[in-house]
C-alpha cells in the first residue's frame, strides 16, 4: 500500500495552527503576569524635621494614582499646611471620639499632641488595587510594619545632625524647649534604621534626588514576580 505523504500545503496549516496555539498560551500568560498587580503599602518615615511632608507633597505629583493617607493629629495648623492635605486636624474631643470607634490603625501623643493613622483609607486604597503610601513617625512605623505585615518602609535620613537642627529652626513652630525634644529624639531614631527596608537621604537642596529614589524603589517592588497580599487588622 503506498504510504500518504503530507502534502506541504497541510504541514504548513497544521504548523499555522501550532503557532496559533502557542501564540494564545503565551499571551495568556503575559496577560496573567501584566495584571499581577498587587498593591503595597509604603511607610515613609524618619526623624522630625528631615522633610516627610515635602517628600508627600512631590511624590503626589509623581504617583497621583496612590492612595495617600492622611494623618490625624490635635496639634495646631502651622503656616502653609493644608486641612485634609497635610494633616486632618481635630480637636482632643473629636479625636477620642475617632478612637472609640476604633477609627485609627495606630494612633500615639506625642509632644502633647494626638496623632493617628486612619484606617479606612488604607483598607479603601488596597480595595482600589492603588498603592498606599502612609507618612508617619518612626514609632508610628515600627507599629504599622508589625499590625500590617508585607509593608515596604522607607527611612528619610538627613544629611547631618546639624543640618537637622537648621530644618528644626528655620520652621519656627516650636518653643525652644519642644525643639530641643523633637532633636534629642531624633538623634536616637536614626538608631530605628536597621529595622527598615530602604533609606533615602533627603539633603538640603536635593530634594528631586530623595524623591527620584523613593520613586525607583516603588518602581522596583511593582516589578517583583512574588507581591504577597496585604492584610490590614
Amino acid at each position: 500500500m503506498a504510504q500518504h505523504i503530507p502534502s506541504s500545503d497541510t504541514r504548513r496549516s497544521d504548523h499555522d495552527d501550532r503557532l496559533r496555539e502557542i501564540f494564545a498560551e503565551g499571551d495568556a500568560l503575559i496577560n496573567d503576569i501584566r495584571n499581577n498587580n498587587k498593591p503595597r503599602i509604603y511607610i515613609i518615615s524618619g526623624p522630625s524635621g528631615v522633610g516627610k511632608d515635602t517628600v508627600i507633597e512631590q511624590l503626589r505629583e509623581t504617583f497621583p494614582d496612590a492612595q495617600y493617607v492622611v494623618t490625624a493629629t490635635t496639634r495646631p495648623k502651622r503656616p502653609g499646611e493644608i486641612d485634609g492635605v497635610h494633616y486632618v486636624f481635630l480637636t482632643k474631643d473629636e479625636f477620642v471620639s475617632r478612637i472609640e470607634q476604633n477609627d485609627f490603625i495606630e494612633n500615639a501623643l506625642v509632644y502633647d499632641n494626638h496623632y493617628g493613622v486612619p484606617r479606612s483609607p488604607i483598607v479603601e486604597g488596597l480595595e482600589a488595587g492603588r498603592d498606599v503610601i502612609i507618612k508617619v513617625d518612626v514609632k508610628g512605623a515600627a507599629t504599622l510594619r508589625r499590625l500590617i505585615p508585607n509593608t515596604i518602609s522607607i527611612f528619610l535620613a538627613p544629611e547631618s545632625m546639624e543640618a537637622l537642627l537648621t530644618r528644626l529652626r528655620d520652621r519656627k513652630t516650636d518653643d525652644p524647649e519642644v525643639l530641643m525634644k523633637r532633636f534629642t529624639t531624633a538623634s536616637t531614631e536614626l538608631n530605628e534604621v536597621e529595622h527598615f527596608d530602604y533609606v533615602v537621604f533627603n539633603e538640603a537642596g536635593k530634594l528631586d534626588e530623595a524623591v527620584d529614589q523613593i520613586c525607583a524603589i516603588v518602581k522596583n517592588e511593582r516589578n517583583r514576580v512574588h507581591r504577597p497580599e496585604i492584610v490590614v487588622p
